[in-house]
């Protein structure tokens, strides 16, 4: 949240190891979003109603302009609550101490509510009465549902007779997240805002992964008319293909825009105990409504272009086919690279119908060393020389009656030699039509993290890997094209990237 002009991230954290446990809520604050100072924690397992962990949550700006929290406490019976807290000193912009309510909890499970999946409140909005309302995340008669709360002065909450959005599909609904996107702007819009020009967002977290659907949103009845449902064929939508959870996003209102954020867990297979630390934060990613107003789009804040350093540009480069291209002159195990490919030739490429096509598993059965027609062809990042290690981010074109169909892919098969690390491959279709725009790719690198942005932001695809030659001073970066059909580097820019700073508090 953005309070007093200062940037607040609140996460759940083990202060006594890196193994999950003794759930507390850490504390960090910035006036960038990319520089951090790590205050103590906000939140701590010590009263009943959370002894077993103070799980997730969310903050919600009041009428008033003061904070809160609400969160996910945990009974040492398992049994799973909502509880508040609010700032001991409103006038401290670090917000530095938070109280408890002696209210709490404040919301239970009944009623078919299985209480030990009763979890993490969504930011609430403000009803034109003057309501606000708050969704949870629950399993509900074996349905994952968002169910709605609603309360004139954030204690007393009453149960909606309706739920937000239920599903028989899914498991669980984990981290849902509810707000508007404008349809006719590049603004992001406050949580509470009634636009007619709006579309609503449901994200929920589950099977791994950060699933979206659109809808319209009647603020006066509470009713959410979704376009599509989870898991329909052919129409899913994921805010990232790759390893992302459990996002929460925020409206800034000082720069009218809406952040996300997500948690990228370790996929190394060594005992996170060994190594000290645990799972990461992404790059904090703006979000809005697509010019289709069919899907969302998703961008590295401007801000992470501070970190930029050494930079190397390439300008309208053939890669012919089955060649590769070293991008020398920068930091390659910590960078910042944006590229866009020309496609003049679009007659020799391969059919396919997409329909009950899986993209992951097109891109696992056909990675970056398949030699196809237009593709695959990208970028290969934290690459050893000789390419023994190389993690693959690239594309594949296809044609489909009238339509070509553009994939792509991240292939972490050859990211290290060692045994052990998770090797899994990702992949999506983006809607792109190349005959009206190039494909373009931005990838930031950092050492065992690779976040790709294709599209512009229409497909997010996020790895972890760990590469035992390809570190430091030791990795390359290069772009290939491993068709038979040359393609053209219309542009590349690629930056070393500097350390962010992150302090630790003297308190």
């Amino acid at each position: 949240m953005l309070f007093k002009g200062v940037y607040h991230l609140f996460y759940q954290h083990n202060p006594y190891g890196s193994l999950w446990g003794n759930i507390t809520w850490g504390h960090a604050v910035s006036y960038d979003l990319v520089n951090w100072l790590h205050l103590p924690h906000a939140l701590s397992p010590t009263d009943p109603y959370d002894i077993n962990g103070c799980f997730s949550g969310s903050t919600t700006i009041l009428s008033d302009g003061k904070p809160a929290i609400l969160y996910t406490g945990v009974y040492a019976n398992g049994t799973q609550v909502q509880n508040l807290a609010l700032p001991k000193n409103v006038s401290d912009p670090f917000l530095k101490e938070w109280v408890k309510s002696p209210l709490n909890p404040l919301i239970i499970p009944t009623d078919g509510i299985d209480p030990k999946n009763f979890r993490d409140p969504s930011t609430a909005w403000l009803g034109p009465d003057g309501t606000w309302q708050v969704t949870v995340g629950a399993s509900l008669n074996g349905q994952g549902t968002a169910i709605l709360y609603q309360s004139k002065d954030f204690i007393r909450w009453n149960r909606s007779t309706s739920p937000l959005r239920s599903s028989a599909r899914t498991g669980m609904f984990e981290c849902p997240d509810f707000y508007p996107v404008s349809i006719n702007g590049n603004y992001g819009v406050d949580t509470s805002s009634q636009d007619k020009f709006n579309k609503h967002v449901l994200k929920t977290s589950f099977n791994g992964n950060d699933y979206y659907i659109l809808g319209s949103y009647t603020p006066q009845t509470n009713n959410f008319s979704a376009e599509s449902d989870f898991l329909d064929s052919g129409s899913d939508f994921l805010y990232d293909y790759g390893k992302f959870y459990a996002s929460k996003t925020f409206f800034d209102n000082s720069k009218k825009r809406r952040i996300s954020w997500g948690w990228i867990a370790e996929m190394d297979g060594d005992p996170n105990a060994l190594k000290g630390w645990s799972g990461l934060q992404s790059v904090p990613r703006s979000i809005l409504l697509g010019k289709t107003a069919k899907q969302l789009i998703q961008w590295p804040i401007k801000e992470i272009e501070t970190l930029r350093a050494e930079n190397v540009s390439i300008l309208e480069k053939q890669l012919k086919g089955g060649s590769v291209l070293e991008i020398s002159g920068i930091n390659a195990s910590q960078a910042d690279v944006e590229v866009s490919f020309d496609l003049t030739n679009l007659k020799e490429v391969e059919y396919m119908v997409p329909d009950g096509v899986d993209p992951r598993d097109l891109c696992s059965k056909h990675p970056a060393s398949f030699r196809g027609m237009i593709g695959p062809f990208g970028l290969l990042v934290l690459a050893s020389q000789g390419l023994t290690e190389q993690t693959a981010i690239f594309f594949r074109i296809f044609r489909s009656h009238e339509k070509y169909v553009v994939l792509m892919c991240s292939d972490q098969s050859r990211s290290t030699f060692r045994e052990g690390p998770d090797k899994i491959t990702y992949g999506a279709f983006i809607d792109i039509d190349p005959r009206q725009e190039k494909i373009t790719l931005r990838s930031l690198i950092d050492h065992s993290i690779v976040e790709s942005f294709g599209g512009k932001g229409r497909t997010c695809i996020t790895a972890r890997v760990y590469p035992a030659l390809a570190i430091d001073n030791q990795a390359h970066l290069y772009a290939f094209n491993n068709g038979t059909v040359d393609v053209t580097i219309s542009r590349l820019d690629a930056w070393s990237m500097k350390n962010a700073k992150l302090v630790s508090a003297q308190v």
